[in-house]
């Protein structure tokens, strides 16, 4: 049986809409922005540096694209990402740039600058397992924190760690995560808690990372 050409092409033109969404890096920062929680069109403006009127743009794209839905919250309009398989696709687009265009490769290694130590997520599980003290940091914005961070991590926003550093507990190794394997947030705090004589290393990825593998959270997507 002849099947319909313009059915088909019908059919992947629709499928299509979800790689048109995500054609543009400043819609991928705002799907990396909204994989830490809901957010207003005036916080991801000013999270992403862009204009009102081009980030309303952009979530219209989105929204075309069937990545992220709305609800009402008083007079503002709240942006969320539709599902954690919207996360999981993300992550998977960001592994396979990464793996395959060494362009991208270098971005990273200059986006985040001089290199910190790390601690993969395996091996901080084992240590809170096996009772090791250590100080878990965020140091994401409060708000992204009170969406959902690691159980038992204590939050001090980046901007505010310069100040705070005597609220960490003496003497002991602080791990600091952030949003993801590609923010720099972790390894700005490291280097600054290493320059204090802090002893400090950064989680080798963050909590993108940690949706997508459905590790338990603290918070408002506690259990999503």
């Amino acid at each position: 049986m002849a099947r319909n050409p313009v059915r088909k092409a019908s059919l992947f033109d629709q499928i299509a809409r979800v790689g048109k969404a995500l054609g543009h890096g400043k819609r991928l920062e705002l799907v990396d922005l909204l994989a830490q929680g809901e957010r207003s069109v005036e916080q991801l403006s000013q999270a992403a540096g862009l204009g009102l009127t081009s980030t309303s743009a952009h979530l219209q794209t989105l929204k075309h694209g069937g990545l992220v839905v709305t609800r009402r919250d008083g007079t503002r309009v709240l942006y969320r990402l539709a599902g954690r398989d919207v996360i999981e696709l993300y992550a998977r687009l960001r592994n396979v740039a990464t793996g395959h265009l060494a362009d991208v490769q270098a971005a990273v290694a200059a986006y985040l600058g001089e290199h910190t130590e790390e601690v993969t997520r395996e091996e901080l599980l084992e240590r809170v397992a096996a009772g090791q003290v250590v100080t878990i940091l965020d140091v994401r914005p409060q708000e992204e924190y009170d969406a959902g961070h690691i159980p038992g991590a204590v939050c001090i926003p980046i901007d505010e760690l310069p100040d705070r550093l005597g609220e960490l507990p003496p003497g002991r190794e602080v791990v600091a995560y952030c949003r993801g394997a590609y923010c720099v947030f972790a390894p700005e705090a490291v280097r600054m808690l290493k320059h204090d004589g802090i002893p400090a290393k950064r989680l080798a990825d963050g909590m993108l990372e940690w949706y997508v593998d459905g590790l338990p959270v603290e918070g408002g997507q506690e259990g999503q």
